[in-house]
């Protein structure tokens, strides 16, 4: 983990709380880190500012599965479908449906 990286991105959130993108990068930071509640939280802020294309909504779900949280998962997933029939990525749509599917 780049605790470095991680604070600067979180002081950049904090500089500029309306811009999603280092919300998006701290999640991705906290991600490598495994640091899963890090992570669904800052997912939750990033997707409180922006309409994502879906990618988001994958990881937090994955990020809730690990978590051991199905239930938010299985939400996020078909937020996650909806977002990306939305920007008209089928392919990703798709990926989360069969990861809805394996999770019963």
């Amino acid at each position: 983990m780049d605790a470095s990286r991680i604070d600067s991105l979180r002081r950049l959130a904090e500089e500029r709380p309306d811009d999603p993108r280092p919300r998006f990068g701290l999640a991705l930071e906290y991600e490598r880190a495994g640091r899963w509640e890090e992570m669904v939280a800052e997912l939750r802020e990033y997707l409180a500012r922006t309409d994502d294309e879906g990618n988001a909504y994958g990881r937090l779900g994955h990020a809730l599965r690990e978590l051991g949280r199905d239930d938010e998962a299985r939400e996020a997933y078909r937020q996650g479908i909806a977002a990306a029939n939305r920007h008209s990525h089928p392919t990703m749509a798709a990926e989360f449906e069969d990861v809805l599917d394996d999770m019963g």
